[in-house]
């Protein structure tokens, strides 16, 4: 279907450029991608509809599109750029039991200012507590530390050093590498 095809940089920076917030089903992959593309997607805020919405508290049986679109009640042609688009809006409108629509839920989530916090030479007997815990792996690329690492609200940071320092690390004494950051930092390569 894209065979010789090609995107319009011009007419695709035009759409991008005014946009507040660019949102992604998964923005951790997506958000590099576009960054190659084109350097307009850089400098923006972003948003991911997988890990910034509570779906499971919502009833959602899992986060991926598929599943999310058709426990709304909704069908669509996956995995069709635009279809997919669209099916997410809906789902993102759906007001459901809460107060807040997903789509808010998910706006509200991307002004809140995160930490990412590395778990640096934590001892490897603790890395099964560090993944219950939610922390992920990173090998080191680019200028990111090779250790488990997590993000958490800035508010909760204290409260997640406290806890690295008697669950982790037995003393409290820690000094780990950790990084502030917006909705323009987050869900970079």
């Amino acid at each position: 279907m894209v065979r010789g095809r090609s995107i319009n940089l011009d007419a695709l920076e035009r759409i991008v450029l005014p946009a507040d917030l660019i949102i992604a089903h998964n923005a951790g992959f997506d958000r590099p991608f576009c960054e190659r593309l084109s350097h307009v997607f850089a400098s923006k805020p972003w948003a991911c509809s997988n890990e910034e919405v509570d779906w499971k508290g919502r009833g959602f049986e899992g986060t991926k599109l598929g599943y999310l679109i058709n426990q709304a009640g909704f069908f669509h042609n996956g995995h069709r750029a635009v279809d997919d688009c669209f099916a997410l809006l809906e789902v993102l409108l759906q007001p459901g039991l809460h107060e807040l629509t997903p789509f808010a839920e998910l706006y509200r989530a991307s002004q809140r200012e995160r930490v990412r916090i590395w778990a640096e030479y934590s001892p490897f007997d603790k890395k099964d507590v560090l993944k219950a815990r939610g922390y992920r792996w990173s090998g080191g690329e680019g200028a990111t530390p090779k250790a488990w690492w997590t993000e958490v609200d800035a508010e909760l940071f204290d409260s997640e050093i406290k806890y690295l320092e008697a669950e982790i690390y037995n003393r409290s004494d820690v000094d780990l590498t950790s990084r502030r950051l917006t909705a323009v930092d987050r869900f970079k390569g």
